[in-house]
């Protein structure tokens, strides 16, 4: 029998969207592996969110509030320790801990270092159909942030963030199909737009280069 082509992958991926997302600790916390991480960052999330936006806090007002009710709570802590023999307060050995700095440093660069290299792919135009796929993308988000404020942008950034990697998970199979035949809807179109209206375009004689 035939062997069966595996099926091809949504952006041409070859690892599970575990390891894609990193698989550690944010990947389980988008993947909603980790239950409780996830839904406190949405809370947590949507709390914050609730109070700039509906309530109309300044930002400035609601970071040095939070940072008195945490200098409250540790000056109570730290003075009733003594007398009911509690753990004092300590710094969490996560954010002591060099490694946990320099591993996410090396991420983010690994990760800034991709996206600036997939960006040059694009602008380079050596895939046109992506490249002007990412100029309608990139047109259509400068239209939604003329009726947006970053702040509501940047919630909806996030619950997509944690709401998306978890459906795709759960449907991926579904999401890669669709995802196939829309890039073929779009490179068959792509290559029509070519042969009708690109082709067309006169191009200057090519000079032959003299040889002394």
């Amino acid at each position: 029998m035939p062997e069966s082509t595996p099926p091809v992958k949504l952006f041409g991926r070859e690892r599970p969207i575990h390891h894609v997302l990193g698989g550690g600790t944010v990947a389980d916390v988008l993947l909603w592996r980790n239950k409780i991480a996830a839904a406190s960052l949405l809370i947590g999330v949507t709390f914050i969110w609730f109070l700039i936006e509906v309530v109309e806090y300044n930002f400035v007002s609601l970071l040095s509030q939070i940072l008195i009710t945490a200098m409250l709570v540790v000056f109570i802590w730290s003075n009733l320790s003594e007398q009911f023999q509690w753990t004092p307060c300590k710094i969490p050995e996560v954010i002591l801990d060099e490694a946990t700095f320099e591993a996410a440093a090396s991420t983010f660069h690994e990760r800034l270092k991709q996206f600036l290299s997939f960006i040059l792919d694009i602008g380079c135009g050596k895939n046109l159909p992506l490249f002007f796929l990412t100029l309608v993308s990139l047109w259509i988000l400068s239209v939604i942030g003329n009726y947006f404020s970053f702040c509501n942008i940047l919630f909806v950034g996030l619950l997509c963030l944690e709401a998306l990697p978890f459906l795709y998970e759960r449907y991926e199979e579904d999401v890669d199909s669709h995802a196939m035949m829309m890039h073929q809807q779009i490179k068959k179109m792509f290559s029509e737009f070519d042969f009708s209206f690109l082709n067309k375009i006169p191009k200057g004689p090519v000079k032959e280069k003299k040889i002394r």
